[in-house]
């Protein structure tokens, strides 16, 4: 079969770059909607420019994620190379023989076994972030604030056990700006030298430096013996060994500081979404409540019971699938290649939108109606067979390593809040104004009445 040629150039130099500043998010979806399931784009002055393919097919996704290809397509395009540059070096930009080696170290510390073993430790976040709501004389609550603070209790409690209050205000302080940086350098037409002390530049290197600084005093304490934490992530991660290898320090703080952002932003992205939805669907939110009566009654969740509430994480996943965490995944063509039938040169920067992917009308049926049956296969709409056709967690050898700790969490926090709680939203529809910088964010308050229930 003969290759196509290139498909054209679409919204020539200038409006490329102004929608993507705008919302990213909504500037895919309007030229995919326009344009279909592969658009091209120019982005930059002439003798600047990027070619950037942004793909809308589970095919494509498939082709640059996965099987025999996978490998022909780096992440050495702008965004990852700012991540390393702001957050250091890490399995999530790691190329090559050092992806692999640092694979090696990894993995051990996120098996299911060793994930299942921190579900203690997230139902007792869980329930003091729920028990702090004072729904009584303050009733309505922005879900992603509070759905951040949970996530953020979770993981820093995971990583760093009894340090981790001394972290969270260094998290909240200087997370946002270090995200706005990479971003903003990331999609830029024009990326000047991160020597040029720009303004952005400027507070996302005072704020690198801040993370930096906490994480540094926490690993140098570990390693000199003046704290200890025999069953954090981080005790994990100074502990694994890969013959007589191990990680340094600068590999840990870069692990660490990627599982915080990518460990707290994108769970509470699915948390609040996930309830919002609920709130919108009281009929869905009684059978999850009945469910998790059912099944715990009075008792503590664990791990193992998150296998026996499919009501629960089926409304988790058709919230993530209209609300993926990571909507935008950018790769570099590092060969020559072809997708969807159509030459893909060298040094193309290519990106694949679950955003679009999970509202395609050819894999989902009515894709904007949140249906949670999809995904049990009690309804009339079923779930696609095709693997790329959901993947809010990517998919292929890199996907998110971190997966089942999100899903675990996720689970677990949906069941605790909704036994003993009503969420009712008070703001927006089903389709809530969104915007991404790494992950998915919602662009106004996510608004809910939070009401008590007796047992």
């Amino acid at each position: 079969m003969t290759a196509l040629a290139p498909p054209p150039v679409v919204g020539g130099r200038l409006r490329p770059v102004m929608g993507l500043r705008r919302n990213a998010v909504e500037y895919a979806e309007s030229t995919w909607r326009e344009h279909g399931d592969l658009v091209r784009m120019l982005i930059g002055p002439p003798g600047m420019d990027r070619e950037v393919w942004w793909l809308h097919h589970p095919d494509a996704a498939a082709r640059v994620l996965s099987g025999s290809s996978w490998r022909g397509y780096s992440k050495q395009d702008q965004v990852h190379e700012e991540i390393s540059r702001w957050l250091g070096p890490g399995l999530l930009t790691a190329e090559g023989e050092e992806w692999t080696r640092q694979k090696r170290f990894l993995q051990p510390v996120f098996t299911k076994v060793a994930v299942d073993g921190y579900a203690d430790l997230m139902v007792e976040e869980i329930e003091a972030v729920v028990g702090e709501w004072d729904v009584a004389d303050r009733p309505v609550v922005d879900l992603g604030r509070q759905m951040q603070r949970l996530t953020l209790r979770v993981v820093l409690r995971a990583l760093f056990g009894d340090a981790a209050d001394d972290v969270i205000p260094h998290v909240n302080r200087s997370f946002p700006a270090v995200s706005d940086t990479i971003m903003r350098r990331g999609l830029g037409a024009v990326r000047l030298p991160a020597s040029v002390p720009t303004p952005r530049v400027r507070r996302g290197r005072a704020a690198r430096d801040d993370l930096f600084g906490v994480c540094e005093e926490i690993v140098a304490a570990r390693r000199e013996g003046r704290t200890s934490g025999e069953t954090d992530l981080l005790s994990r991660l100074l502990a694994a060994r890969d013959g007589d290898e191990r990680l340094t320090d600068e590999e840990v703080r870069g692990q660490v500081l990627v599982f915080m952002l990518a460990g707290h932003e994108t769970t509470s992205t699915a948390l609040t979404f996930a309830l919002h939805l609920l709130g919108r669907h009281q009929d869905v939110q009684d059978r999850v409540r009945a469910e998790v009566r059912q099944v715990l009654g009075d008792d503590r969740p664990t791990a193992a019971t998150t296998a026996s509430l499919p009501e629960t994480t089926a409304a988790l996943k058709e919230a993530m699938r209209l609300y993926p965490s990571a909507p935008i995944l950018g790769r570099l063509s590092v060969g020559d290649d072809e997708l969807m039938g159509h030459p893909v040169p060298v040094g193309t920067n290519v990106v694949v939108v679950p955003w679009t992917i999970h509202r395609h009308p050819d894999f989902w049926a009515d894709p904007l109606v949140f249906d949670p049956s999809r995904f049990t296969g009690s309804g009339e709409r079923p779930e696609p067979s095709h693997r790329y056709a959901w993947m809010p967690f990517g998919g292929g050898p890199r996907g998110c390593i971190g997966q089942h700790f999100s899903m675990v969490e996720a689970v677990l926090a949906l069941a605790l809040v909704l036994r003993g709680h009503r969420v009712t939203a008070v703001a927006h529809g089903d389709r809530v104004p969104v915007a991404s910088l790494i992950t998915l964010f919602p662009t106004e308050p996510v608004l809910s009445r939070v009401e008590p229930l007796s047992r």
